[in-house]
């Protein structure tokens, strides 16, 4: 059974696809991009910025399923700039204490709205 979940404490989709969808005890939840719900804009200043709005939208996301993140199981980090890995390691690995996800990282040409760091993942409960 697949159970799609909506919330708007996180950005609305930019296309034809679902905030995250439940699949059984899985979650997917769509590749999420520093946008601020409140304003439906991208606000972050720089990649240390974006990455926290992701995680916090991720977060959102996941408390509408009841999930947290706690309960991710992967993580696809994408990136224009592998420059920019560091800051976005750092602010990442604050949002867990242990038992840290499975996790690619990998480069991509360009992302939409311009933003430099999108992050997708896969919660299990």
């Amino acid at each position: 059974m697949k159970k799609i979940i909506r919330t708007n404490q996180a950005p609305q989709p930019i296309g034809p696809y679902s905030q995250a969808v439940l699949a059984g005890s899985f979650l997917f939840v769509s590749g999420q991009v520093a946008i601020n719900p409140s304003t439906g804009k991208v606000e972050a200043k720089d990649i240390k910025e974006q990455t926290r709005q992701i995680m916090e939208n991720v977060g959102a996301i996941l408390k509408q399923a009841n999930m947290n993140l706690s309960d991710i199981i992967k993580t696809s980090i994408f990136l224009t700039e592998m420059g920019n890995f560091p800051q976005v390691n750092e602010v990442y690995g604050s949002f867990f204490t242990s038992d840290f996800p499975a996790r690619e990282t990998v480069q991509v040409c360009k992302l939409p709205l311009g933003v430099d760091v999108e992050i997708s993942v896969v919660a299990y409960q």
